[in-house]
């Protein structure tokens, strides 16, 4: 087995797509070929992210995608490592321990403060990977998420907004 982990170019979207696409049915979207393909090449083709691609033999199996961000109070750069999938056929043969670690590598390089990664409470397997691999869960913060989206629930604060005034005022 040949395993290869490259920096992946504007010339790789055909390739990643489809994994990218099953990444997003693994956590419960149906399946968008067409919306995956658009949504890796403009992240590709405006730089907004990074992507790992990881082979065996030739084949694609796997992928992690990384987005830039900045700490305030640090006043650092730092990576989020927000995609991480490898095939079925292939997990188990160290393909998400060589992303994750090209991933910390190319962070590093990067000059990074830290490189942070999210996951769900129950994948259990991968939380082991993480801790294996040295990263360490941070309950030093309540995260929280404010939907932008409009939803067909009624009662709900976004059902019918259609549009929002801001008004600040700024001392000196």
């Amino acid at each position: 087995m040949s395993l290869l982990i490259t920096r992946a170019t504007a010339d790789d979207v055909d390739t990643i797509a489809p994994l990218f696409d099953l990444y997003r049915v693994f956590y419960g979207k149906p399946s968008d070929p067409a919306l995956a393909r658009d949504f890796i090449r403009a992240r590709m083709t405006r730089g907004e992210s990074v992507i790992l691609l990881a082979s065996v033999d030739g084949a694609a199996v796997g992928f992690t995608q990384l987005y830039p961000a900045f700490s305030s109070v640090s006043a650092a750069h730092v990576w989020i490592l927000n995609d991480l999938l490898v095939l079925p056929d292939a997990r188990r043969n160290g393909v998400a321990r060589a992303l994750l670690s090209a991933a910390a590598d190319f962070a590093r390089a990067d000059g990074a403060l830290r490189l942070e990664l999210e996951t769900d409470h129950d994948n259990v397997t991968a939380q082991a990977l993480y801790r294996a691999m040295g990263w360490t869960p941070y309950d030093g913060t309540l995260r929280f998420r404010l939907s932008l989206q409009p939803t067909a629930c009624a009662g709900s604060p976004d059902a019918g907004a259609t549009s929002v005034a801001i008004s600040a005022h700024v001392r000196d």
